[in-house]
């Protein structure tokens, strides 16, 4: 891993805007010392850097020595991120109500109790609108310490009053604690291994979901508790292939932003997401209407303000556009439009490089390489997959099986049969010891085997036969896994009617339309 990635200072100095930068200086210049003036000196260094050098840049800044040199960059780090807090206090809501907590504490310490208390109930409405509730529980402990330490003539109805609110505000944050943490452990478990790969999985995810789904029966269910128990099913639904459940928890994720637009720029981050995997289950179903209209709604929205107010997010809303319109060809068949993308694509990627993670270049690196396999650059497509493969991440063991298991594919295509022996046993070893075998790759693997006797003259049968044995397993959810990362069914089509996987796909695209 490059040093471009290792050194902290340099990830934030190269992630500043021109106004940031501009802001950071302005702002050191107010109270400046010799020190400052030499961390001015160290910004501009370090913003001039393509990669980050510490020997080019101790000889750039001839007057500061080696042993000053941690000391400087952790000083100018407190300093960005302090001159950020001022210039984006006004735009992020956390931000604003610590601001208003700080005050009341400082207002309390000061001996004015009684404007910290009139402080606490603006900062408790606010915190109220925006359903904040872990930090309501920080405005309710310092009130509580106000009205219980000191005489403030509210006492008999406040404390009855702040008790109960009390109660209710931790019963909120116990759910929302509860269903956020259950979201991410499924979401990590996706992650780490994909999708289901058999009925010990699933028997294990549907245990652990019903064991870990709190009961709030008793509870009226607000913005924070359903956002997390919407991506709780979303994820549960994902990794069973229940793809129904998938696009029915994942448009009422995205209902909950139409219901309440302002929550899209409070909470843009689950916004993007949700519209993302709204897309995806679109793609899984083949809705290809309904996908066409949210990837219309979702471009219409990266053009606003809001989506390009911070760069993480307009990143990511752009990485997700990309990746449903590279899904958008996949279904339709028209590979070779889909390529256009991918020159931008890489370059964006090498540009924001620091804020995309590895887990979705993975994910790239395999529709990129699908993309030339399904238009018969099988040479370039071997290229992304070997990438998969030589990367050792410890992401996606279901990317890196079928990366595999497509690579030996391609090997197929070209006819490499110097290697195709040994990459079968190597591919099937691999996917064994993984757990992702199911019947589809078994019989992958058989024909693969057996195309070794026989002449390309007389292939056309087999592929026939095939096609006939891998049809019947088209709707049983445990043996499809592998439809989710190669339209195998397509491929094999293909060679039974002598067409490209491209024309066989169209043909389909286009038939659901006339329907």
């Amino acid at each position: 891993m490059s040093n471009r990635v290792n050194d902290v200072l340099f990830q934030l100095v190269k992630c500043l805007e021109k106004a940031e930068k501009r802001n950071f200086k302005l702002y050191i210049k107010r109270s400046s010392s010799n020190d400052d003036l030499k961390i001015i000196q160290l910004f501009d260094a370090i913003d001039k850097l393509t990669e980050y050098d510490e020997a080019l840049l101790l000889k750039k800044l001839p007057t500061i020595g080696k042993p000053q040199l941690a000391n400087l960059k952790a000083h100018l780090y407190k300093q960005i991120l302090a001159s950020l807090r001022l210039l984006k206090s006004s735009e992020i809501t956390e931000l604003q109500l610590n601001e208003q907590l700080d005050y009341a504490r400082i207002l309390y310490n000061k001996g004015l109790k009684l404007q910290s208390l009139k402080i606490l109930e603006r900062v408790k409405e606010m915190a109220k609108a925006h359903g904040k509730f872990n930090f309501l529980a920080q405005v309710y402990s310092l009130e509580k310490k106000i009205e219980t330490l000191h005489i403030t003539r509210s006492m008999q109805d406040k404390a009855i009053a702040l008790s109960n609110e009390s109660l209710e505000v931790s019963s909120r944050i116990s759910i929302v604690t509860k269903l956020s943490n259950l979201a991410l452990k499924l979401y990590s478990w996706y992650i780490q291994n994909g999708h289901a790969r058999n009925e010990e999985d699933e028997i294990g995810v549907k245990r652990f979901f019903k064991q870990n789904l709190p009961s709030f029966d008793d509870v009226k269910m607000e913005f924070y508790e359903n956002i997390y128990l919407y991506q709780s099913y979303v994820w549960y639904a994902f990794i069973r292939q229940d793809f129904l459940m998938y696009y029915k928890y994942s448009k009422k994720w995205v209902d909950l932003f139409v219901a309440d637009t302002s929550m899209i720029s409070i909470e843009i981050g689950h916004y993007i997401k949700g519209m993302h995997n709204l897309l995806n289950a679109h793609f899984d179903l083949r809705n290809y209407a309904a996908f066409a209209k949210t990837l219309a709604e979702f471009e219409a929205f990266s053009k606003t303000d809001i989506a390009n107010k911070y760069d993480n997010f307009r990143i990511h809303t752009s990485v997700y556009i990309y990746s449903a319109k590279i899904n958008q060809h996949l279904m339709q068949g028209s590979f070779a439009d889909a390529l256009q993308l991918v020159p931008q694509l890489i370059q964006d990627i090498k540009h924001y490089e620091l804020l995309i993670d590895q887990h979705r270049i993975l994910v790239f690196n395999y529709k990129i390489g699908l993309l030339y396999f399904g238009n018969g650059d099988y040479a370039t497509s071997i290229d992304y997959f070997q990438k998969i493969i030589n990367d050792h991440v410890d992401l996606r063991t279901d990317l890196q099986c079928y990366a595999r298991l497509v690579h030996l594919m391609a090997h197929y295509e070209l006819g490499n049969t110097e290697i195709q022996e040994y990459l079968i046993k190597s591919v099937y070893r691999f996917m064994a010891k993984m757990k992702n075998l199911t019947v589809i790759e078994e019989e992958m693997f058989k024909f693969l085997r057996r195309s070794f006797s026989i002449s390309p003259k007389k292939m056309k049968p087999e592929f026939e036969a095939f096609l006939a044995t891998i049809k019947k397993y088209e709707k049983s959810r445990h043996e499809t896994r592998a439809f989710a990362y190669l339209d195998i069914i397509s491929w094999v089509e293909s060679k039974v009617h002598n067409t490209t996987m491209s024309a066989v796909i169209a043909a389909k695209y286009n038939a659901s339309k006339r329907k």
